[in-house]
């Protein structure tokens, strides 16, 4: 592997494990000529999974855009970044396994939400506030006792 900083060949492996749930190899780096060190990250390559947008649009389904939106709902909250990153991975798991090359954007709002629901109340609501475009507080009102309705459950 080329060093990122210096552009030398010649680099050398000082730790290796699992990442994302078993999905990847973590590997620290050092380049032999500069001493920098970096993280690289291995992966399967897999087919894109088609995300179908609310407007019809198509794209490549992004991990890291999930994962932004988890963190925004998450921020001040309780949850560290491991639980996350977690539900990211295991929304992507749960798409791959079901074998479907085009997805609604709506699905992958409502498994995000099913994980949230259980995680954390508050992250939960702020989530749906966004991904369902709540747009008065009526909708608010309403996830918030649909998410009553189910910790009472328990």
């Amino acid at each position: 592997m080329i060093c990122p900083v210096c552009g030398h060949e010649d680099t050398r492996v000082l730790e290796s494990r699992l990442a994302d749930a078993g999905e990847a190899v973590r590997r620290r780096r050092e380049c032999l000529e500069c001493h920098e060190r970096w993280t690289t990250f291995e992966r399967v390559e897999r087919p894109p999974i088609w995300v179908i947008k609310r407007h019809g649009i198509r794209q490549p389904f992004e991990r890291s855009k999930l994962l932004r939106g988890l963190e925004r709902a998450c921020v001040k909250r309780p949850v560290g970044l491991e639980a996350i990153e977690r539900i990211a991975v295991e929304v992507e798991a749960s798409l791959r396994a079901d074998g479907l090359s085009e997805v609604r954007s709506e699905q992958i709002g409502e498994a995000a939400l099913r994980h949230l629901r259980d995680l954390d109340g508050v992250a939960y609501v702020r989530f749906a506030s966004v991904y369902r475009q709540f747009e008065d507080t009526d909708e608010f009102q309403r996830a918030l006792d649909a998410l009553d309705d189910r910790t009472h459950v328990r």
